[in-house]
This record gives structure tokens, sequence and C-alpha cells, in this order.
């Protein structure tokens, strides 16, 4: 006897009886990869669409449950997205496939502008550009600095956690440290009130991050090797969030080893906008300003080879990090700390941007756009591009 087609359509998604091939995953990860502009929320919709309602690899219900692992672990979460579906659908061949054909659009694109910005950023008609994209790329971390906010500070003392880090952060206090100081403050804030009943979990998350960073504390030249330490550095620490990586590459890159200015830094940005697919791709661009297209491939691989890391082996422990009251308490002291490192970057950032009234007023306009009218930021920065351009031409 036949089974109805309810039944049926409801444990398609469920079968894993035939795995996807790894040749349809790179299909759709490389279109994903061409065309997932707006950043992680807009990447993940456009995932769930694919994976859950149009293929069925997934039950809805098992996509959010890699959804909520991508915030316990560290890296781009829409990235990880990607190579969660990969691994489910393929093993460790669709893992490899999956992330890597989500990122490599993006990396190419980035790698072009990067040559261009190296050939021809003096011009004024390339300036003019950047000149316009500068201040809509600060709204655009402003705005998101709001939305996070809304769901990070939950209470008021992670409100004065968050505080603290940004005064510490202010201070010049490494990130590292603000990030493990936040989870830890908050983790024995609610072990002391549960009357010590909770065993204090070992974060786990964070060693494995201060094992890099002490390797990479006396790197000061440009070279491979040190390019290399020091993205995995920001990959294996990148807490909160894409925008979390503007405070990182700031704090490592343009004070600490100044390699790089922080007008580079706001380009990179800039160009990691423009682009679809990860943000993260900024250290691909970072990369190519220091040492050609092989400082781009090294920096490539190096920010994004924790997410793998970290998705291959966090499988069997996300059920127990998800159920334990004690382990999202530190997870909430982690993100309103990355919080408060995105707040004080974008302090720095928007003081190197935002330098005189035409920019000033883009910046607040875009602001406005994107909280009143939730504009397409891809709109705002090929706006913001135009007018630059207008602009310098004017004024020469």
């Amino acid at each position: 006897m036949q089974e109805p087609a309810a039944t049926q359509s409801s444990q398609r998604p469920m079968s894993t009886a035939q795995p996807t091939s790894p040749l349809e995953l790179a299909r759709l990860f490389l279109k994903l990869g061409m065309v997932a502009f707006g950043g992680p929320p807009a990447h993940i919709a456009m995932m769930e669409d694919e994976v859950v309602s149009r293929r069925g690899w997934l039950t809805r219900e098992q996509f959010l449950d890699f959804l909520g692992a991508t915030n316990l672990i560290p890296g781009p979460n829409s990235t990880e997205m990607a190579i969660h579906v990969g691994r489910v659908r393929a093993g460790w061949p669709g893992l490899l496939v999956a992330g890597t054909c989500f990122i490599l659009p993006s990396a190419i694109m980035v790698t072009a502008l990067a040559w261009a910005y190296v050939r021809f950023g003096s011009l004024p008609q390339f300036s003019g550009v950047l000149y316009g994209v500068k201040p809509i790329v600060i709204a655009l971390i402003v705005q998101a600095v709001f939305k996070l906010a809304r769901s990070a500070v939950k209470s008021k003392w992670l409100a004065i956690v968050g505080a603290l880090a940004v005064v510490a952060t202010a201070l010049g206090a490494d990130q590292l440290a603000v990030l493990a100081a936040g989870g830890l403050l908050t983790g024995l804030m609610y072990w002391l009130r549960q009357g010590r009943r909770a065993p204090l979990p070992a974060p786990a998350i964070l060693t494995g991050g201060t094992a890099i960073a002490a390797g990479s504390t006396l790197i000061v030249p440009v070279n491979m090797t040190a390019l290399f330490l020091v993205f995995l550095k920001i990959g294996a620490i990148l807490f909160g969030g894409g925008y979390v990586l503007v405070a990182l590459i700031r704090s490592n890159l343009v004070t600490r080893l100044g390699w790089i200015s922080e007008r580079q830094l706001l380009d990179a940005i800039a160009m990691g906008q423009v682009t679809p697919g990860p943000l993260s791709t900024t250290a691909t661009f970072i990369g190519y300003l220091l040492k050609g297209t092989p400082g781009a491939l090294i920096a490539t691989v190096a920010i994004f080879l924790p997410a793998f890391f970290f998705v291959a082996i966090s499988g069997p422990l996300v059920p127990r990090l998800r159920q334990s009251p004690l382990a999202g308490a530190v997870l909430d002291g982690v993100n309103v700390a990355a919080l408060a490192l995105i707040a004080v970057a974008t302090w720095q950032l928007f003081r190197a941007a935002v330098v005189d009234g035409t920019t000033l007023v883009l910046a607040a306009l875009s602001f406005f756009l994107l909280i009143a009218y939730r504009m397409n930021s891809l709109w705002l920065i090929l706006a913001g591009a135009t007018i630059g351009a207008a602009a310098t031409r004017f004024h020469r």
C-alpha cells in the first residue's frame, strides 16, 4: 500500500540514503557565492531557500540547529552554514567543497579589485569612488552595532560588562583578553547566582584562540609565515559576526604591527562590502596589498581555515553546549565583549572616513535609510560611489 503523499513529503528532507554529490554542492555554493549580497543574514536566508525549501536537503529544524551551532564557535556564520550543509550531505569531501565554493567567487573578485586598487588607487576617479563609499561603510557598521546590541545586551549586568569592555579596548587591552574576560565574568556571575551548583566548563573555545595568539605576539616583519599566523589567529577568535573582523584587523595590522594604515583598512572593508559572499575576504584584499597574489591566497586560507576546523569538531559538542545554561552565560559575555570591540573600532574608523560635510551627510543619510527603510546596502554603496566620483570630478 502506497504511503500518503503528505507523509512522503515530510520524510523527504530527512533522507540521507542518497547523499548529495560534491559536484551538485559545488554548483549550488558557487552560485550563492556569486549572488549573496547583503551580509550573513541575507546569505543564510538564501541558503535556507535553496537547501530547505527547494531541495529538501535538510528540515527546517535541522537548519536551525546548525544555525545555532555557528553562534557557539568562532568564524563567519554564513560560511560555516555552507560547511555544515556540505558535511551533512557529502561528508568530508562535501565539507571542503561547499565551504570553498562559497568563498571562492568573493575571493577572486576581491583579488581583482585589489589589483585595480594597487594599479589605479591614486587616480582621482578611483579615489573619488572610495571617498563616497567609506562613509556608507561606517553607516553599515553602526547599523549592525545597533541591531546586535538589541539582542546581545539582555540585562543590566551584560550592559556593565559591555561598558567595561569598551573602556578596556579604548585603553589598549588585547582583543582576545577582552573577549575571554567578558565570557569569564558572565559565566562566573551565573555560577555564583546558582549557588555554585553548576560545574564550571573548560573554556575550550577560548583556550584554542589563546594558543594561536601567543604564537604571533612577536611577529613584526611582513612575510608569508607572519601573514598566515596573524590571519589564522584572527579567524580563530572571530566571535560576534563579520564586523568584529574590523576591530581585530585594526588591532593587529594597524595598531600593533603597523602593516597597513587606517585608510587602507577602510578601503579593504569597502571592497568586502561591494562584493558578494563573506566579509572575511577583506583579508584577501589586505593580503594582496602586503604580498601580491600569493599574499591574497595565504591570507584567505588562513582566515577561513579555523571555520572548517571548528565545524568539523563541534558536531558532538553542540547539543551539550546548547543545553548548558552556564555555557550560554559565557557566550552572552563573549558576544557583548565582541560588540564593544566593534564600537571602539567604529569610532576610530569614523574619524578616518568622515572628513568633511559631504561625507558626514552621506554617513548620516545612509544610516537613516538603513534604519527607517531597511534599504539594501548594495544600492547605498553604488550611490555613494557615484556621488564620490562626481564630487571628486567637480572639485578638480
